[in-house]
């Protein structure tokens, strides 16, 4: 999927990187943050409003569990100062929340993840603030007076911020009274918040995951966002939250990628199956889910690969679940198959793969707030099984650039079985899956992509096939996944 014939726009280093993403309330506290006395128990179900109290020097005491997973890049939920669990009504854009640790822990994390090399992404949410954002608050105070009543487009005074029984006189995100819209053609309001991005990114972040962008719909003010963080950090990367189709925002002069849900459908629709729950994707953008087999499934991974550029495609962030969907595993009803599944091809498909904090131990949860539950730091509560595998699937993909760079062939797609191959110079790979209930036995053709005589070593198991008359003979149990890696030259294997 490497793209020679243009001028590289999107960061290089996204290619090689696996994502974890982090609910900050959620994923670990530190006794050297100080708390308040009012806080849920870490181990209780998960509510709309409390707070867990993780902060971000308990993921610094935990940098170490994720670089033995595999991980090298973090997508943070927002960590800014604000009065929701989830931060997305945000109070102070200069200031990471004092329950999170205040900048000095954001300091220490960027240096400390930095240290072992891995990224930190942080939460853009620049459609709309929060009632306690101080430009709003003033308008509150002051009303027809204030300096700052033109930073949102207010429709009368004094403004309706908590009477919910009418609709807000003002512009709110989906109506809701707590997420005043701002006004972004303000260019008072522009440069405030194209300075937040610039301080940030001085600070030392990798790059920006962008909060409901479509929402601004104003080209020129992405344009001129992109181009005042590249100005300070070239290889920043600028992701955005964009459940459709994209091509609008991924020309190179906005985004460099989105967030892949039509990649989260796909295998939801294929891996999962029937086996979903639809209570838990009816109203989202995930909606409607069918049932696809694996002839489907191919045509729709070679149409979503053709939707974008090739180096677009190779930095799009390619998530299963995410704070905004239930957890994949409760999706498919505890079947660890199906995200098993999902995750090998999450690890050998083209774009950086991102991991929802959990998923790799078997945490469950619904829809919101459930999926947003405390990470169990004992061990014993650990599906560690599935933690290896999560830990072998992204080790698998370290090691080997054909899956990050390689070129992208469906070598068979029929039934429940679906094959593919990865190749980049010497690197070269069949990985084969097989969603079916029964045993999948045949030959897979194999001629235009592998010679007559290329030895392929299982890496699950160590057994050896060699391609013989243009096929591989092929043997799949249930539910299962394998790959094979094509063995060097010098070892009776294919070069070339």
């Amino acid at each position: 999927m490497s793209d020679n014939t243009t001028q590289r726009w999107t960061p290089e280093w996204v290619s090689d990187a696996v994502f974890y993403q982090i609910f900050p309330d959620r994923f670990a506290k530190s006794d050297a943050v100080k708390k308040p006395n009012n806080l849920e128990a870490w181990s209780s179900p998960p509510t709309t409003h409390g707070f867990k109290g993780g902060d971000l020097i308990g993921v610094v005491e935990h940098l170490d569990y994720l670089l033995d997973l595999g991980i090298n890049a973090i997508y943070f939920n927002p960590v800014f100062q604000s009065s929701a669990n989830h931060r997305y009504h945000t109070y102070d854009y200069f200031n990471v929340d004092p329950l999170l640790g205040g900048n000095e822990a954001l300091r220490t994390l960027i240096d400390e993840a930095h240290r072992r090399g891995i990224r930190i992404i942080l939460d853009g949410v620049f459609n709309h603030a929060s009632r306690g954002f101080f430009q709003f608050h003033d308008i509150m105070e002051n009303g027809p007076k204030s300096p700052y009543v033109d930073w949102f487009t207010v429709r009368s005074l004094p403004l309706n911020a908590y009477d919910e029984r009418v609709p807000p006189n003002y512009d709110a995100w989906w109506q809701l009274h707590a997420l005043p819209k701002f006004n972004v053609y303000n260019p008072n309001v522009r440069e405030y918040l194209m300075s937040v991005a610039e301080f940030w990114i001085r600070f030392g972040i990798d790059g920006w995951r962008l909060d409901v962008p479509a929402e601004i719909g104003d080209d020129a003010f992405w344009q001129e966002f992109r181009r005042r963080v590249k100005a300070i950090n070239p290889e920043a990367y600028i992701v955005g939250e964009i459940w459709h189709a994209a091509q609008h925002w991924l020309q190179g002069d906005q985004f460099d990628a989105v967030m892949n849900y039509l990649f989260t459908k796909l295998c939801i629709e294929f891996f999962i199956g029937r086996n979903v729950d639809p209570a838990l994707v009816e109203g989202s953008s995930l909606w409607p889910v069918r049932h696809i087999g694996a002839e489907e499934f191919g045509m729709e991974v070679e149409a979503l690969l053709k939707l974008y550029s090739p180096q677009v495609t190779q930095v799009q962030l390619n998530l299963l679940d995410s704070h905004d969907t239930a957890r994949y595993l409760t999706m498919a009803r505890g079947d660890g198959s199906a995200l098993r599944l999902s995750t090998l091809f999450q690890m050998v498909y083209p774009g950086a793969p991102s991991v929802y904090y959990g998923d790799e131990i078997g945490m469950a949860g619904g829809k919101d707030p459930l999926s947003r539950g405390a990470f169990a730091w004992d061990p014993q509560q650990w599906n560690s099984d599935l933690r290896d595998f999560f830990k072998r699937a992204i080790a698998l993909r370290h090691e080997h650039p054909a899956l990050r760079r390689g070129g992208y062939h469906t070598l068979l797609a029929g039934g429940g079985v679906y094959v593919v191959g990865r190749d980049w110079e010497d690197d070269c790979l069949i990985v084969a899956f097989n969603v079916g209930d029964e045993q999948a036995a045949g030959t897979v053709p194999v001629g235009g992509f592998l010679p007559d005589g290329a030895l392929l070593v299982d890496v699950w198991n160590g057994e050896r096939r060699t391609v013989e008359g243009g096929h591989l003979e092929l043997s799949l149990p249930p539910r299962s996944g394998t790959v094979f890696v094509v063995a060097p030259a010098g070892e009776g294997g294919y070069s070339g």
